[in-house]
């Protein structure tokens, strides 16, 4: 397909070339002469192998349409064969001068492309201040959970959200919800007296952690498949991933999907609210990382997150520290519709939800930016108060999925669309000239009979 394409493209750069040169011989021989000779012109076209029809002396009547003759392109591309040999290049018709006028043109649109996607310096403010917000937020607000008397506490905002999780699923309610068969699962054994294959650490206060089941995500898929098949899945404290199916536990598994997923989804409401309840989410994940000397313990990252947990790094808390995220991406956006509004756009397309970046070029890049900033804060105070337990894991999450867009956008998508835009631009001025033809073919023969040969 390409030699086709580069067969056809020379082709068209051999015709060219050729009228090219045969335009330029009839220019310099009218520049010679002190008035235009229409016999130079045609002995020139007449050499290059035209049948011109013969000259007439009397005018020929109106009401007789003369013939244009359109020749076939085989016809053109064989007389152009005789005069150019070889492959030729596009590039020769034009002199230096003209070359170079067309590497500007090219680049003052690549310099407009960049215009467009470049952040200026209310962009960066918006970011930076996103960034800031949401870090202080996470700093004075959210805090980092220590057990208490009390149960656990951390900020102002982690208690808050901790105390309406409790008002929201009532102890009694919740005991009463955890001893009926609804929720009973089968993945929900609380140390080894039961299992077939030895799970290390499986005990009341790691099972949650070690059970993929009681993942707010991951329980969605395997919670859902261990209820259908009465199984277990785990990932147990050294890092061994474990599925068994649980004899003892057989009267809890269910038949139909639906029944399943109501069952897992009765489950999670009645373990969010223990003193060991569920692991932030993906956090069973890290029993696979079996590597690492941190901290004067040197514990391997595995070791830490289950320490982290341990002290009371749960799903409630991870709501905690998702509002500080929630803040970057809310003034984030805000302020980019603001600002697009300001420079003239309709509200419709200042609306800052899609981040397509044709119709936002801005926005992803600003969300980075202040992603960016907040995740630095946040990693400055895990590294002055060394302590684990001060990160913010849903920064850290928002923070890498903007890294990859950006990663993305920055190796193979703005490359491929900065050159979609030039193209489209010289489609655009070549389409302009291609009328332009297209009229003047047309008024040229608006009298005439057009024969395509």
């Amino acid at each position: 397909m390409k030699d086709k394409s580069r067969g056809m493209e020379q082709e068209i750069n051999k015709v060219l070339v050729h009228h090219s040169v045969m335009l330029k011989e009839i220019q310099e021989k009218r520049k010679q002469a002190s008035q235009f000779d229409t016999s130079a012109a045609e002995k020139i076209l007449k050499s290059r192998g035209y049948d011109l029809p013969p000259r007439k002396d009397s005018v020929a009547p109106l009401n007789k349409r003369r013939v244009v003759v359109v020749r076939p392109w085989n016809e053109i591309l064989e007389e152009a064969d005789k005069f150019v040999v070889g492959e030729c290049e596009i590039e020769s018709i034009f002199t230096e001068e003209e070359l170079q006028q067309n590497k500007e043109a090219i680049r003052l649109m690549n310099e407009e492309f960049n215009q467009i996607h470049h952040l200026d310096k209310v962009d960066v403010a918006i970011g930076a201040l996103a960034g800031m917000v949401g870090a202080a937020v996470d700093i004075l607000m959210v805090g980092i959970p220590e057990k208490t008397p009390e149960g656990l506490k951390a900020g102002p905002l982690s208690n808050y959200i901790r105390d309406y999780f409790d008002r929201k699923f009532p102890e009694e309610e919740m005991q009463k919800l955890a001893n009926s068969k609804e929720s009973k699962v089968p993945f929900d054994a609380q140390d080894n007296r039961h299992t077939t294959i030895r799970v290390e650490g499986l005990s009341a206060y790691y099972h949650r952690l070690l059970q993929l089941g009681h993942d707010p995500v991951l329980g969605f898929v395997f919670g859902v498949a261990d209820i259908l098949t009465g199984r277990m899945t785990t990932i147990d404290k050294t890092g061994k991933v474990v599925s068994q199916v649980m004899e003892n536990y057989a009267d809890r598994k269910e038949t139909e999907s639906f029944r399943a997923l109501a069952k897992q989804i009765a489950h999670f409401k009645s373990d969010v609210t223990t003193s060991m309840g569920l692991p932030a989410p993906f956090m069973s994940m890290f029993n696979l990382l079996q590597f690492g000397n941190i901290g004067e313990y040197d514990q391997t990252i595995a070791e830490i997150v289950q320490g982290m947990y341990y002290e009371g790094y749960d799903f409630i808390h991870f709501c905690s520290m998702s509002v500080p995220a929630m803040l970057v991406e809310v003034i984030v956006r805000i302020g980019y519709a603001f600002k697009r509004i300001n420079e003239g756009h309709t509200i419709k397309d200042s609306i800052p939800v899609a981040l397509n970046r044709e119709k936002h070029p801005k926005l992803a890049t600003m969300l980075f930016l202040g992603h960016s900033a907040a995740t630095a804060v946040n990693a400055g105070k895990v590294a002055f108060t060394e302590n684990p337990m001060a990160i913010n894991y849903a920064q850290w999450i928002a923070f890498t999925k903007y890294s990859y867009f950006q990663l993305k956008w920055a190796i193979i998508e703005r490359p491929a669309m900065k050159d979609a835009y030039v193209t489209g631009k010289i489609y655009e001025e070549l389409k302009e000239v291609f009328d332009e033809v297209d009229n003047t073919f047309e008024e040229y023969t608006r009298d005439k009979i057009v024969i395509y040969s």
